[in-house]
């Protein structure tokens, strides 16, 4: 779905373009670890009690569970324990 009328998003576009790799790169750095705040915010209401290596397994597969198969992701879990 795309609501956004295409004179904004063109200007939009003109606006991301004018600014460096750098700032672009720092944006999306941003975005990126307050996308992990949320999610772990949620993870700590559902889970109050949860250990940092489960919290580190759960903001994983939030992000990124769909990618992986289960092998794949029991090889990651044993990287997160050895932290």
């Amino acid at each position: 779905m795309n609501d956004t009328h295409p004179e904004v998003a063109a200007q939009f576009r003109d606006l991301m373009k004018a600014r460096s790799n750098e700032q672009r790169l720092l944006m999306g750095c941003s975005m990126f670890d307050t996308a992990k705040q949320i999610v772990q915010s949620a993870i700590y209401s559902q889970h109050p009690g949860i250990t940092p290596e489960e919290m580190r397994k759960e903001i994983f597969l939030r992000f990124y569970g769909l990618e992986f198969s289960q092998a794949a992701k029991e090889k990651i879990f044993l990287m997160f324990a050895s932290r």
